[in-house]
């Protein structure tokens, strides 16, 4: 687990203020649920023999001796919360999004801490391929905006309760006549879930896994018609993809569509999924709610500002106005003036301690200010001041009492030295 501090916090803020803004142009409303559940939740939901349940999470019984758990990702606990508000009873159609903090003990990777944070989304009482689109046009476009780079869209179906069970057969069939080869994780999985055996990150198991029989052979009408669906809706919308039917995902409750957005980057090395999800239409039902579809994803926070940190982009407001004291007899005074700048709007930086007016200038300059005002006696007796562009040029003559106007009044151009307000 790990501190976010100023000077990286504001990569963070950036990306959630983006993903709030976007979601909310595609009608995805924010919710909050606790970070700690019941541990039935994730047995039900994630499914017990996913190494999520069975290795990772923080599950401990409190003084009622109740089983506890901290939330490991966020569909099951929006699930929990959908049922238990009867939200189906009040809206034909929901869409959610989410962002805090999940928990796993799990070995590290880059990008990955055992406190992570996710942003992500679910979309339920929609059955159609258009809502798989939907969701992931907004993956796509958030990252576009992000300005990440050389990400893949990878894409899969599953199949359902129909076609699955034929597929499971074939699969077990498959890797009974490869069991020495596979380790003992994926020997258990075979007799629990033998599609956890294609997630496994041994090499020799994805070997064994990689020339297993293709799901999409087995997928019934239906599953079919709806996984083409997708493809040609992608299509339309200009979103390239990959079709890799060796992919699935790490939870149990998923259905049919499958996706992840892969990012080709050394800083991520082998932990290269920024972004997946998929649709999981009985989820609901098995928590003891309604039979409703659902659609959803997830981003992991954590790579995703990675990246962007090797991107070197800039990010973060600068002071507008950055006040140094001429004299001690002007420190209040000047004290009082960033107050009341502050209260009319301007991002205003003052040294409290003081110090020598050279110091103040390299804090100013430091600081990405677009202006320092200097002021002493004689900027108090005269009530007039002059604002100096830390960009270059010259001196800008002001009334002490319009300072706020005039700093906005010049304030279109950014610095081209400082960071960039996001």
């Amino acid at each position: 687990m790990n501190d976010l501090l100023p000077g990286e916090i504001e990569i963070w803020q950036h990306v959630e203020g983006l993903a709030r803004e976007l979601f909310g142009r595609f009608g995805y409303g924010e919710i909050r649920t606790p970070m700690l559940e019941d541990t039935a939740l994730f047995v039900r939901s994630v499914g017990e023999e996913t190494d999520i349940v069975g290795k990772e999470m923080y599950t401990f019984t409190d003084k009622n001796d109740r089983s506890l758990s901290l939330r490991p990702e966020g569909t099951a606990p929006a699930a929990r919360a959908y049922i238990e508000h009867s939200i189906v009873n009040k809206e034909p159609l929901t869409r959610w999004f989410y962002t805090g903090p999940m928990f796993r003990y799990e070995r590290m990777k880059t990008g990955r801490y055992r406190q992570f944070y996710q942003i992500g989304a679910e979309a339920y009482g929609s059955k159609e391929a258009a809502q798989d689109v939907e969701v992931m046009d907004m993956v796509a476009q958030f990252l576009q905006k992000l300005g990440l780079q050389d990400i893949t869209l990878n894409l899969n179906s599953l199949g359902d309760e129909t076609c699955r069970p034929a597929y499971h057969a074939k699969l077990v069939e498959y890797l009974q006549a490869h069991r020495e080869e596979l380790c003992s994780d994926c020997h258990r999985r075979m007799e629990k879930n033998p599609l956890r055996v294609l997630d496994c990150k041994n090499p020799t198991c994805q070997a064994v896994a990689a020339k297993g029989p293709n799901v999409l052979e087995f997928l019934c009408e239906p599953c079919r018609a709806h996984f083409d669906d997708v493809q040609r809706k992608l299509t339309a919308l200009d979103i390239k993809f990959v079709v890799n039917p060796r992919m699935v995902r790490g939870l149990d409750y998923y259905t049919r569509t499958v996706f992840e957005f892969i990012a080709s980057h050394p800083a991520l090395g082998t932990a290269s999924t920024v972004g997946a999800g998929g649709r999981y239409d009985k989820l609901v039902k098995s928590l003891g709610g309604p039979d409703v579809p659902a659609v959803g994803f997830a981003c992991g926070l954590d790579r995703l500002v990675l990246l962007l940190k090797e991107s070197q982009q800039k990010f973060g407001a600068t002071p507008d106005l950055f006040i140094a004291v001429a004299d001690a007899g002007s420190h209040d005074a000047a004290f009082t003036l960033a107050s009341r700048l502050r209260r009319e709007g301007l991002r205003v930086d003052f040294d409290t301690r003081g110090g020598t007016l050279r110091s103040q200038m390299k804090r100013s300059d430091k600081s990405g200010a677009r202006f320092t005002l200097v002021l002493g006696e004689l900027e108090r007796t005269s009530g007039q001041a002059k604002l100096k562009p830390m960009a270059g040029g010259e001196p800008i003559p002001v009334a002490l009492d319009d300072i706020a106007r005039t700093v906005r009044a010049h304030s279109a151009a950014p610095r081209a030295d400082a960071p960039s307000a996001s």
